[in-house]
């Protein structure tokens, strides 16, 4: 897919495996059919020249918000949830 990008626009392209990126590991099934889902609802909004947009996992819907929504305010971990994801930090 890199390739034909690349071909059509003439700018060098890269493909990444969203699942590797934003999850860590091997891939699951899910997280194969989120990155599609996600690539999906991204191209539509360029489609559509919703520019300033991004994707966003919304329960179990793939929704658009904008980048101004989405950076505008800090968002932190609980504490609680950290302490639990200690065990895996080795």
């Amino acid at each position: 897919m890199g390739k034909e990008i690349e071909k059509r626009t003439g700018y060098e392209t890269r493909v990444s495996v969203l699942g590797h990126i934003q999850r860590g590991g091997s891939p699951t099934a899910f997280d194969r059919v989120l990155g599609t889902r996600f690539g999906v609802k991204a191209v539509e909004l360029v489609k559509e020249k919703k520019f300033g947009q991004m994707v966003s996992l919304s329960g179990n819907k793939i929704i658009s918000v904008p980048l101004e929504k989405a950076t505008g305010t800090l968002k932190t971990v609980d504490p609680e949830y950290y302490e639990i994801a200690r065990v895996f930090f080795g």
